[in-house]
């Protein structure tokens, strides 16, 4: 059986709430987009809860809108939306050693019947591992540089 996941972590030297801040906002999404694909915010509230719709204009090839629905929400740990397939992206934060906050983003496919997976993984898993991990040093960048922007520079 095929993993039903891709998934990467990095270590941010930044309080996990400052890095919630950034995934439970929106607009903040093209902010830290890996894979080139997202163009902006379509709709949605400022601060993602668990059950907020927010949509997404995107691009690969041709351009198209997407909505998403957060399906996991613990505050400041994990945030997790879906579109109207079965796939999740899940970001889980935990306490780093050291300071700052361990990010782990997944594409979770388990949800998908195993045949289905295993097509998904052949066609998208190279270019999302690709694209997560582009992401989580763009989420890593701009919450230090938050961090740093709310401590007044120290």
């Amino acid at each position: 059986m095929s993993n039903p996941e891709v998934h990467s972590s990095i270590t941010v030297q930044a309080p996990a709430a400052a890095v919630f801040a950034i995934l439970a906002d929106p607009r903040q999404h093209e902010r830290i987009d890996g894979s080139g694909t997202l163009r902006g915010t379509v709709s949605g509230p400022e601060r993602l809860v668990l059950g907020s719709e927010f949509g997404m204009s995107m691009k690969q090839g041709a351009p198209y809108k997407i909505k998403n629905t957060v399906v996991e929400h613990e505050e400041d740990r994990l945030i997790a939306w879906r579109h109207k397939g079965l796939h999740r992206w899940r970001y889980e934060l935990a306490p780093a050693a050291g300071g700052g906050c361990e990010v782990t983003e997944t594409w979770d496919i388990s949800r998908y019947p195993a045949p289905v997976r295993a097509i998904f993984r052949a066609l998208f898993a190279k270019r999302t591992q690709t694209a997560i991990e582009a992401t989580l040093v763009n989420l890593k960048a701009a919450a230090e540089a938050d961090a740093v922007d709310r401590s007044g520079g120290q």
